[in-house]
């Protein structure tokens, strides 16, 4: 028998309880607000993985980071880059000017100041015969994978500025990086590892901005000195165990579910959620991806690490955790190789920075071919700008050389790169770019052109408008494509 009394409430309460006609009746903005903006959310769901037709769930419900299909077949998979920060002077390095040697110590036509001739020698290498610098023996054994761009140029030689540029394709506004773009575009092969991971460099350069903070860059400040549970803090907790994390975490992701529903997303409460989920991901196979000490010797001693201290041995257990980052799925490394700002003194800085350098990144190359990577991982190197080819304050003491947009230079290797190439040129002292000149945005959509992407058609809608990592300029250096 049913003993339940009848509701005894007021009728005005069961009034605010009960349908009425007020709740059928919409007005043009609300209609359009519950039907158009719905068919906008379909529209998203497809771009961002999102699977309509799965049972709901966190772990299932949005997918931002799955690997996506580009544009076209591509055989780079993924992207190393190595940024020398500072502004490498082109002349020293990859960009021989026996013109300027002849000039050293005299006044050059059109320039201001006294010629400065590179105090090092340039010997042909490989197959192909490119001059390499006598800075650069090792990597020098691998200039027939790269693409040596000789005539890169950039608007405004100004380190915070061409650095940002470099990085993001913008001179002032904050925009997504290219780690961010090339993950936005690809997702990872990896969902307990972050898409992109940066072992250094200033925050801009690994910037979401208005892309989801999913594609944010993970900054690893890791250097092998470091105790293996110091590389990666707080992404263990030492309190709970996985599973009531996990639980916890689930908890999150339904109120949030919740909170979307009865409001709308947040898009900062949806990156930090993003956070949460990825840093508990990472407690599986994070900390094993920094720990080079599993590597053979015969492994550690390709990168320079079995050589006493120094800066080189710090470089090159970066470049092997690049390695490593990339063999388990990650998308895109940046590794901050800088040093190059070299006003005085060039003839031992340079040097010294390109010494820490060679033996690193040679290794790297070596090893990610002896893997079977190499084809599928485009390595990069170069900085924001250029030199002069005058001494810098007309050289008192020992001289350096100033800043230069005009001409700069870049390797790409690996990849799906047209190896042992030279593009472009500079004028004959190497003061400008003179042939095939190269933009940073013709570089940035060179990058994407490997990776399968039309440059012009991977873009993202943000306040009414769409935008695109070469903003409305580039052009594809075809030539540097195999």
């Amino acid at each position: 028998m049913n003993n339940e009394q009848p509701c005894s409430c007021p009728n005005k309460y069961r009034r605010e309880h009960s349908l009425s006609l007020e709740n059928m009746i919409f007005t043009r903005r609300q209609f359009l607000e519950r039907t158009g903006m719905g068919m906008g959310a379909l529209s998203l769901a497809s771009i961002l993985g999102l699977d309509l037709t799965a049972e709901a769930g966190p772990a299932t419900a949005l997918k931002p980071l799955a690997p996506h299909a580009p544009h076209w077949p591509a055989k780079a998979q993924a992207v190393i880059h190595i940024f020398a920060e500072g502004g490498p002077s082109q002349v020293d390095t990859w960009d021989p000017k026996e013109e300027l040697t002849k000039f050293d110590g005299k006044t050059i036509p059109g320039h201001q100041g006294v010629a400065f001739g590179s105090p090092f020698k340039f010997t042909p290498m490989g197959k192909s015969g490119i001059p390499v610098s006598s800075v650069f023996p090792k990597l020098g054994e691998h200039v027939d994978e790269m693409a040596i761009i000789r005539s890169m140029w950039t608007d405004i030689p100004a380190h915070d500025v061409a650095q940002r540029f470099m990085n993001t394709g913008s001179l002032q506004l904050p925009k997504p990086s290219m780690g961010s773009w090339v993950v936005y575009g690809l997702g990872t092969e990896n969902q307990n590892m972050p898409g992109f991971v940066t072992l250094g460099g200033k925050p801009e350069w690994r910037q979401a901005s208005f892309l989801p903070g999913v594609f944010q860059g993970c900054n690893v400040n890791y250097s092998p000195k470091m105790k293996l549970d110091e590389v990666l803090l707080n992404i263990s907790n030492q309190f709970t165990s996985q599973d009531r994390q996990r639980r916890q975490l689930d908890l999150v992701h339904q109120l949030n579910d919740m909170h979307a529903a009865a409001l709308q997303k947040d898009a900062q409460l949806e990156a930090r959620i993003e956070a949460f989920e990825m840093a508990f991901k990472m407690q599986t196979e994070a900390t094993e991806a920094f720990d080079i000490s599993k590597e053979p010797t015969s492994t550690r001693a390709m990168y320079g690490m079995n050589e006493a201290g120094g800066r080189g041995s710090d470089l090159g257990a970066k470049m092997l955790v690049a390695r490593r980052l990339v063999e388990r799925g990650v998308r895109f490394v940046q590794v901050n190789a800088g040093g190059w700002d070299h006003h005085g003194q060039l003839d031992v800085a340079l040097a010294r920075q390109a010494g820490a350098v060679d033996g690193p990144a040679a290794g790297l190359l070596a090893d990610l071919k002896q893997r079977g990577l190499l084809d599928s991982t485009l390595v990069i190197w170069g900085g924001e700008f250029g030199r002069t080819v005058v001494r810098d304050r007309n050289g008192n003491g020992s001289p350096g050389r100033d800043h230069n947009g005009r001409a700069m230079v870049a390797w790409m290797a690996g990849g799906g790169v047209k190896g042992g190439t030279i593009y472009g040129s500079t004028d004959e002292f190497g003061a400008r770019a003179a042939e095939n000149k190269v933009h940073v945005h013709d570089f940035h959509a060179t990058i994407l052109a490997l990776l399968g992407f039309d440059h012009k058609k991977l873009t993202y809608r943000y306040n009414g408008r769409e935008f695109r990592f070469t903003d409305n300029f580039g052009n594809v250096v075809k030539d540097v494509i195999a």
